[in-house]
């Protein structure tokens, strides 16, 4: 922004970097170029600003397509001024004194550059249909109108140039935009049901393998408890059979010890009886030979020895003469035998 200091009949100007002033006085060019710093008399001079920097000018338009759908179309428009002189003589570039209106001279850019626009940009959808205009719209009509405005004439003899021009979006009415919309979001909205399902498709199947696999370790369990118990059945049963077994082979050869011992206590018995038996043979073999007076003395004293004890023993007459008879015949008996 240029300073203009203001002294008694005359003033001082002082440029920008980005302001190329045109200081004419009388008609004729005083001073001209950027930055400039000098001296002049407000009465007698008429002083022109022309920025010379990029400058970005934003277009908002309708159009109507080939299918009579009205669109919105949103450009930007870069352009800078290569001829100030020019632009000085052609558009309100100039730096009014206090209390009067603004130069006009960006207005009027303004209005030239977005008439130009909308002009060939209305042109241009005329050709088109509303979803080709959706489609390919944005990077024809930054073609056509990037052409178009730089083989302007006005703009060439105003010494404007044409930098760029971007279209940043062609869009329909708000509820033709909703009914395009709605399929595509139908779409993303059946997608996103079907993500769902599958994840959840996932989570069941999941679920499923980890139950399955659940089942399969209990499965797994159970039979390696079924074996274990088999196990521990055959090993109770094999120490039933091996205790049975030593029992039986205990309870045997205790049979055959109390056999044996048996045996051998018959043996001894029989032994002893046979001794028994041989010694009565023996002594009846010796009483066989002996008188009957003797085998009854024998006998008598055998009696005794079990009979109880006897206090008084009377003989009668009768015993006693018999006694005597057998004991006195015995004498007589041997001497015949022995004659």
């Amino acid at each position: 922004m240029a300073i203009i200091k203001r002294y008694p009949w005359i003033s001082h100007f002082l440029g920008s970097p980005t302001g190329y002033v045109v200081h004419l006085q009388k008609g004729t060019v005083k001073h001209q170029g950027v930055g400039q710093a000098f001296f002049f008399r407000p009465a007698n001079s008429v002083l022109s600003e022309v920025p010379v920097d990029d400058q970005e000018l934003p277009t908002l338009f309708h159009a109507i397509t080939r299918d009579h759908q009205d669109v919105s179309v949103q450009a930007n428009v870069t352009y800078r001024f290569i001829d100030p002189v020019a632009v000085s003589t052609r558009l309100d570039f100039g730096l009014q004194t206090a209390g009067k209106a603004p130069a006009t001279g960006r207005e009027q850019v303004s209005t030239i550059i977005g008439q130009l626009c909308q002009s060939h940009a209305i042109d241009q959808i005329a050709t088109t249909t509303l979803a080709e205009a959706l489609e390919r719209g944005v990077s024809q009509l930054r073609v056509v109108l990037t052409d178009a405005l730089r083989a302007d004439a006005r703009l060439q003899s105003t010494g404007i140039e044409i930098l760029g021009v971007q279209v940043l979006a062609v869009r329909p009415e708000a509820d033709v935009e909703r009914a395009l919309q709605t399929p595509v979001r139908e779409q993303l909205q059946a997608e996103a049901d079907r993500a769902v399902y599958e994840r959840r498709a996932v989570a069941v199947e999941r679920e499923r393998t980890i139950s399955e696999n659940e089942m399969a370790s209990q499965i797994e369990l159970a039979v390696r408890r079924e074996n274990l118990v088999a196990q521990e059945g055959a090993n109770a049963r094999r120490a039933a059979e091996e205790k049975a077994a030593a029992g039986l082979i205990e309870a045997q050869g205790s049979a055959e010890r109390k056999g044996i011992g048996a045996a051998a206590e018959a043996n001894q018995i029989r032994l002893v009886g046979e001794a028994a038996a041989a010694r009565e043979a023996a002594t009846m073999e010796v009483y066989r030979g002996m008188e009957q007076a003797t085998l009854l003395a024998l006998a008598l004293k055998d009696a005794a020895g079990s009979l109880p004890n006897i206090g008084n023993l009377t003989i009668t007459p009768d015993l006693l003469s018999g006694a005597l008879a057998g004991l006195f015949k015995e004498p007589a008996a041997t001497a015949e035998v022995t004659k």
